[in-house]
């Protein structure tokens, strides 16, 4: 049994809640502020043993401030608690600007160069983000990377770009259903399994209608 979390005092900025009305699945989405939301990546990180290196909230901080960022969280019940309401799902994403001055931003616009154009446009970087084990397979990655896609087109972004590995096979699929496209491939010489691919959509406006089905979005005031 997981263990039922003490929510932090503070409210998020900007809950929505996010419903999918072609699937029998409710997914609640809320989107959060810089410093609570940081907060709460560092908490449920914590359930991704898998993880190598887990991030701080405070590196978080650090590589969101300043910048045009999303932060999103989902929530769902416990499959033996349906009353306990847990965080299960996360994504973060933010915008790249050039000149990047940090080391890892610095080494990923390098390396798209010729596949991205950065210069006078807006691209947002589709950074961290996971499902806890038992909520896998559940559309919870879909549901926030179309919520993300809704986001960045109302903010005017151009292109979204996202970075994964070969042996991601869930991801990838769900990436190619909403239709982005590999730009790039960095085969691993050793095991293609970890092999990195470098996706990229570029957006418009009517590419929301591709969405796998309607969606009611709710903003709560706090």
């Amino acid at each position: 049994m997981h263990a039922a979390r003490q929510r932090p005092a503070h409210q998020p900025t900007h809950p929505v809640d996010v419903q999918f009305a072609a699937t029998p699945v409710e997914y609640h989405i809320t989107q959060y502020d810089l410093e609570q939301g940081a907060l709460e990546i560092q908490y449920i990180e914590e359930y991704f043993g898998e993880f190598e290196r887990k991030k701080t909230a405070a590196e978080i901080v650090r590589r969101l401030a300043g910048r045009a960022h999303l932060i999103l969280l989902a929530t769902a019940p416990l499959p033996d608690d349906p009353g306990t309401v847990v965080p299960v799902s996360f994504k973060v994403a933010h915008e790249i600007r050039l000149p990047e001055t940090d080391p890892k931003l610095v080494d990923l616009t390098e390396r798209l160069h010729s596949e991205v154009q950065f210069q006078s446009r807006r691209v947002l970087y589709s950074w961290i983000g996971g499902t806890r084990r038992d909520w896998r397979g559940q559309g919870f990655f879909r549901a926030w990377t179309e919520q993300q896609e809704l986001w960045a087109i109302e903010q005017g972004f151009d292109e979204i770009v996202v970075k994964t590995k070969n042996k991601l096979y869930d991801m990838r699929g769900t990436l190619d259903h909403l239709r982005f496209e590999v730009v790039k491939y960095e085969r691993h010489e050793g095991d293609n399994a970890e092999s990195k691919a470098y996706l990229s959509k570029k957006l418009m406006a009517e590419m929301i209608r591709t969405h796998r089905s309607a969606r009611t979005v709710v903003q709560i005031p706090t």
